[in-house]
């Protein structure tokens, strides 16, 4: 049987055998007809609140808050219908986008252009948010459990601010868009490094799908409430990346209507644990990296038996990647293992721990195979992690050693679903 994986921009086909697998997605759902249609109703009447239009003044700054390059958000479609929606109140020169890179790095001008368009960035000011940049910051004050929170300044001083996202379940903050497009987001170092201490991304309760009783969302929930959106537009996508539904209004109310709907379409129930998942990283942009494919592993790990193998197709065309502390705290430890304990330990946080926490967690409790496109076999060692050139291959031979009744599970968009066994892991 033929199944086609998401995988860079163009996808990849292995062969399985039919007899053991379980082809789980997400429930399909066309786009919508009209996309601009309906992000103008989502922006027009919102789940709560008035709408966008009412809520600003002639003479008002405003502040637009978007995903990175890293994230499939239609930018090109909803950052334009925001302002359309503002055309005739305030001016394009008093409109600042913001990229919420978190501590991603910025975008150049040729991804910008492919992320908003052209015509966007020749009219409106974008800014890279950057975590480091003391200049670049405000202090805010102490909210949540005990979180410092610096945000962008240009962000805090704005008279209307505009969060802008897309929702999907998120491996530890339960669910993207929404607050995190002000913190994380658009928050300094610091503040993240809180946000993602080893206590809190080590409670079970920061996991896919939890947002209240998660720490990490309780926090974020915080941050952004306590620091006045003065609208939020999430769009809900289907595997082509098209929208499907778009929410607006108040933040909160919102995104507690798109996330019900993100669980309806993305987070699926099998029955029983599976001794091979294979997975990927939901294809270009969000597999461009093995940073981010730490994703795919985990929806692949809610199903995989307790020393089973996880097979991760991940083109990682940017590589680990470079910029970060990623690939130096992964190769600061000789096993995962050690990795896992090393960081569980630590009171004080440093960048990209939360990820490798989270990877080697996912590595102690199974074998996690690599296909890339863009990192060597040598690299990946490097890791902990082996490479596989031939999928179909490795998988077979894994189910062969396990015998007859070996049972695979094939997650093609990765991340976009998320399975769960209904009755927990046995």
């Amino acid at each position: 049987m033929k199944v086609r994986l998401a995988y860079g921009r163009s996808g990849l086909d292995i062969e399985v055998d039919p007899r053991a697998a379980t082809v789980v997605e997400p429930v399909h759902h066309e786009g919508a007809a009209d996309q601009v249609a309906v992000l103008r109703a989502a922006l027009r009447d919102p789940v709560a609140g008035p709408p966008l239009r009412e809520r600003v003044r002639p003479g008002q700054t405003v502040a637009i808050s978007a995903c990175d390059g890293t994230r499939p958000q239609p930018r090109h479609l909803m950052i334009p219908a925001v302002l359309d929606e503002l055309d005739g109140v305030v001016r394009l020169e008093d409109v600042v986008i913001l990229v919420a890179t978190g501590t991603h790095r910025g975008n150049d001008d040729s991804e910008l252009r492919a992320m908003f368009g052209d015509g966007i960035v020749d009219a409106v000011r974008i800014v890279n948010h950057d975590a480091r940049d003391a200049g670049q910051l405000a202090w805010i004050g102490t909210y949540g459990n005990g979180v410092p929170v610096w945000l962008n300044r240009e962000w805090w001083e704005a008279d209307v601010r505009i969060t802008t996202g897309f929702v999907e379940p998120h491996f530890f903050a339960g669910f993207s868009g929404g607050p995190k497009l002000v913190a994380p987001g658009l928050a300094a170092l610091e503040t993240v490094l809180v946000l993602h201490d080893a206590a809190r991304i080590g409670d079970p309760r920061a996991t896919w799908g939890i947002t209240h009783g998660n720490p990490v969302h309780d926090d974020v929930r915080a941050i952004a409430e306590a620091t006045d959106v003065t609208f939020a537009l999430d769009v809900v996508l289907n595997r082509d990346k098209d929208i499907v539904a778009a929410f607006g209004g108040d933040l909160l109310p919102m995104h507690t209507a798109a996330t019900a709907t993100a669980k309806r379409m993305a987070m699926r129930p099998v029955e029983a644990p599976f001794d091979v998942v294979v997975t990927t990283n939901s294809g270009f942009p969000l597999d461009q990296n093995l940073y981010q494919a730490v994703k795919g592993m985990s929806a692949a790990y809610q199903v995989v038996r307790p020393g089973g193998v996880i097979v991760c197709a991940a083109e990682c065309r940017d590589g680990f990647p470079d910029h970060g502390a990623y690939r130096r705290v992964l190769a600061s430890a000789p096993s995962p293992q050690a990795l896992f304990a090393d960081i569980s330990a630590r009171t004080e946080t440093i960048p990209d721990q939360w990820q490798v926490q989270i990877q080697a967690r996912i590595q102690s409790g199974s074998q996690v195979i690599m296909h890339t496109s863009f990192l060597s076999d040598a690299e990946l060692a490097t890791a902990h992690l082996r490479q596989t050139h031939d999928i179909s291959a490795t998988v077979a031979e894994t189910l062969a050693a396990v015998g007859p009744d070996a049972r695979l599970c094939v997650l093609p968009e990765g991340p976009q679903t998320i399975p769960y066994i209904e009755q927990g892991r046995p």
